[in-house]
């Protein structure tokens, strides 16, 4: 029998892999446990992208992968980890991707949750009330493995079972941040835009090389690589554009533009506009009432711009667009304001 190479299947992403990864490293999730990561090891499970190959790259335990990858099980049982997601959130989606495990790769996997608030008192993992929210499923090799999820649940953690052994490269969350917007105290300024309290880039007309979701992450951009940047436009009066939606209907009294790492390519001036929307759908019309939040402001190489006085009192608001012109990069967005109560 002839030799058959094993190869990739590519998938269509569905839509839920759209939402934020809530188990995401940079977000802020763990990866808390695994039964065996000889290979390697469990926090590649939730780093950024799908995972890279080096041809000739040993350690002393053997090839180097990027991923999570336990040694050959010659005993009863199967390996399984515990992923601490960045906050607690309801699930619609899961990518458990075995990116360059083409020989190595689990042939089924499923995945419990639960929702632990002192995960730190855990001293047994097992004892843990899991709930099964993915019943055992085929994993192809070296590709992405899209499962929608029913659970209306929010959970706080998840444990992936591997049958029975083998390498993940790594695990997309993909959901809903499920904030207690009641337990803030009233009048608290917060991060309306930021993806750990649940807010989100729904659209945009443009990012060529590096996604919209990027401006809503924690801390400061790592490189180039980690903002929004759209492709160089030669239209004369171009305006680039991305749509947030806000974590919870606010009041927005701050805004910082920061072009962390955008040298030679920031946009010129960026602009902000607010819209009070029923819903996503109804912010995107073409003939939605946008109202001015900020006027169009001057922008610097890899610098942080803040703006108070320049704030329009617009009113809450549910969604917020990003203007720049003509094109360009931005790093981060950040957008403090007061949370409406419901």
């Amino acid at each position: 029998m002839a030799f058959q190479k094993v190869t990739e299947i590519i998938k269509e992403a569905p839509a839920f892999a759209q939402l934020t990864d809530l188990a995401a490293a940079r977000l802020g999730g763990k990866v808390l446990y695994a039964t065996d990561d000889f290979f390697a090891e469990k926090e590649n499970l939730i780093m950024p992208g799908r995972g890279i190959f080096i041809t000739d790259k040993y350690t002393d335990r053997g090839k180097w992968m990027d991923g999570w990858e336990s040694r050959r099980k010659r005993t009863p049982g199967h390996d399984w980890c515990v992923v601490q997601l960045a906050a607690p959130g309801r699930i619609a989606g899961f990518d458990i991707d075995t990116n360059f495990f083409l020989g190595n790769h689990p042939p089924h996997a499923s995945i419990e949750a639960a929702r632990i608030d002192n995960p730190d008192a855990v001293t047994d993992w097992e004892t843990v009330a899991w709930t099964e929210i993915l019943s055992k499923s085929p994993l192809d090799p070296g590709s992405q493995n899209f499962y929608a999820c029913s659970s209306t649940e929010a959970w706080s953690h998840l444990r992936l079972h591997i049958y029975p052994d083998g390498g993940v490269a790594r695990l997309k969350v993909y959901g809903h941040v499920e904030k207690d917007w009641n337990a803030v105290p009233g009048g608290t300024q917060v991060d309306l835009a930021a993806a750990i309290n649940g807010g989100q880039a729904i659209a945009c007309n443009d990012m060529f090389f590096s996604a919209m979701g990027n401006l809503l992450m924690p801390g400061r951009g790592i490189n180039m690589g980690d903002g929004w940047e759209t492709k160089r436009n030669r239209t004369p009066n171009n305006r680039d554009w991305v749509v947030l939606r806000l974590a919870h209907p606010g009041i927005i009294s701050r805004v910082v533009v920061d072009t962390a790492h955008f040298k030679g390519n920031y946009p010129d001036r960026c602009s902000l506009d607010a819209i009070n929307a029923a819903s996503d759908e109804d912010a995107l019309r073409s003939d939605a009432a946008w109202q001015p939040l900020m006027p169009e402001q001057k922008l610097g190489a890899d610098n942080i711009h803040d703006f108070m006085n320049e704030i329009a009192a617009v009113g809450p608001a549910t969604h917020v667009r990003l203007n720049i012109f003509p094109d360009g990069g931005i790093s981060r967005l950040r957008l403090f304001g007061t949370p409406t109560k419901d």
